[in-house]
């Protein structure tokens, strides 16, 4: 009898808990913009692809409209779609979604102390101050395009080494990367076969596909449940160490040989600015946020333009044409004599066009990292409280019908005029955009013309499977859009 009991006050309990809960998801519904029926906790887990969120974000859309609400979890959220809807927010009301919403794959491993995932003054000192240091140690100045022609002439003389063999260009090409930001960073590049370079490099990518599959989307949905349950994403935390391990002995070296008048490099700077403000009570500038603001400047300076580069190349020997008629626009602009350079750009708008639309079609970042509103605010007619995340659909700009005529298909002339001149696209948001906008734009757009560019002088690029083989769809998408592995054969010219 007292365990028919039990259960019967077990049930009443249970039906209230539910009644209860959708009345509370009745009543924050309201308000919001339309959407998906969600169940309380779980939220909308069962409409969504978790191996690609975003085909599931844009099926949405088309349903709901470029405004709609979604439970990733418990908590809703808002998704915005579309070039305009993204720009009247991010960027015309920027003061309003400009907030970092929570990201648990990263803010859980790296916490309150870096440039990409904090807010108020401290992330705008500490943004400020990367921007700044990354200009006077080179960003759109010749010192780093000298670094980056150095590093891709390492690169080309790897690639000359593998004599035509089939290879995977993973590696190399995250290598490569991977010292240009290093040597800003650390002050020197790796030799290819350095083991911290292989770890760091290996982090990175491990990361970028565990974050973008579905151990990584029901982690950002479930952080407190994910940590006690097994799988891939319980690697994320060891990956996150090795790459503050090396960080953490490169600042102790140069803790000791610091010299305050001839900063070498950004930590260098950071502890002089760290010196600076020592008797600050509240500095946006201590000793646990220089390993930690290099790791979101190292993972956002390697895995996506490796990948674009990746993807890139992969996207050329499906369409031959396009790399032969590149490599016509190399040979009349810049010949075969001397290497590539930033003011060669204006002279090449194929290739500036091509690179374009590798952004837009390979979409490495398809869903901005998550904003959050600043404050409660009416948006397109719906309420939407403070604190809200926000979802901007990047992939919905850069696939938006409006502004890119049959977006689904790879096209150069996207980015050209009638006349054949280099021309810009409104909804082209590779870095997304706003406040937020990725620090790192300026030297990632120069790395992918000058590695593009001196690749293609001197290799055409072979696949191991007839053109018509190869596919282009991504193999997950979440956090990025990660290209299908390939091989392939790098023929000298």
């Amino acid at each position: 009898m007292e365990w028919s009991s039990t259960l019967v006050l077990l049930v009443i309990f249970l039906l209230s808990f539910i009644i209860l809960s959708y009345m509370k998801i009745l009543k924050e519904k309201s308000t919001l913009p339309p959407g998906p029926m969600p169940i309380p906790f779980l939220g909308n887990l069962f409409q969504i692809n978790t191996s690609n969120i975003v085909s599931t974000l844009m099926k949405l859309k088309d349903k709901y409209g470029p405004v709609y609400t979604l439970y990733l979890g418990p908590k809703p959220g808002v998704v915005i779609c579309g070039y305009k809807a993204l720009k009247e927010a991010l960027i015309d009301q920027n003061d309003v979604f400009g907030e970092r919403g929570d990201y648990p794959v990263f803010h859980n491993f790296i916490g309150d102390h870096d440039i990409g995932f904090t807010n108020g003054e401290s992330w705008k000192n500490r943004r400020r101050f990367a921007l700044l240091t990354l200009r006077n140690f080179g960003m759109g100045k010749k010192s780093i395009e000298e670094r980056i022609l150095e590093e891709a002439h390492f690169l080309i003389k790897e690639f000359k080494n593998t004599n035509g063999s089939p290879v995977n260009l993973t590696v190399y090409l995250a290598r490569a990367i991977a010292n240009v930001i290093c040597s800003i960073l650390y002050g020197n590049r790796f030799d290819y076969e350095d083991k911290r370079l292989l770890a760091i490099t290996a982090s990175i990518y491990n990361n970028f596909c565990i974050m973008s599959s579905t151990w990584g989307t029901l982690y950002n949905m479930f952080p407190d449940l994910m940590e006690y349950l097994p799988g891939p994403h319980k690697k994320m935390r060891r990956n996150f160490q090795d790459i503050y391990d090396i960080s953490a002995d490169f600042i102790k070296h140069h803790e000791k040989t610091l010299d305050p008048k001839n900063p070498r490099d950004y930590i260098d700077c950071f502890l002089i600015k760290m010196k600076e403000e020592a008797d600050i009570a509240d500095s946006s500038f201590y000793a646990k946020s220089l390993p930690r603001t290099i790791q979101n400047l190292i993972f956002g300076g390697t895995e996506t333009v490796s990948t674009t580069l990746r993807y890139g190349i992969l996207i050329l020997m499906k369409y031959p044409d396009i790399a032969e008629r590149i490599q016509e626009e190399i040979d009349n602009v810049v010949g075969r004599n001397r290497s590539p350079s930033i003011a060669d750009r204006n002279k090449m708008p194929f290739t500036e066009a091509t690179i374009y639309e590798f952004m837009r079609f390979c979409d490495v970042i398809p869903i901005s990292l998550p904003h959050s509103t600043a404050k409660s605010t009416v948006f397109r007619g719906f309420s939407i409280p403070k604190g809200t995340l926000i979802t901007p659909l990047l992939t919905s700009v850069h696939y938006d019908p409006e502004y890119y005529t049959d977006p689904t298909k790879f096209n150069p002339y996207n980015f050209l005029d009638e006349k054949g001149l280099f021309k810009k696209n409104d909804a082209h948001m590779p870095f997304s955009a706003g406040k937020r906008i990725c620090l790192g734009e300026s030297l990632a757009r120069m790395e992918l013309f000058l590695f593009f560019t001196s690749l293609l002088q001197n290799f055409t690029f072979k696949p191991m499977v007839s053109k018509e083989e190869l596919e282009l769809k991504p193999t997950a998408s979440g956090l990025g859009s990660v290209p299908p592995e390939f091989k392939c054969c790098i023929l000298p010219r």
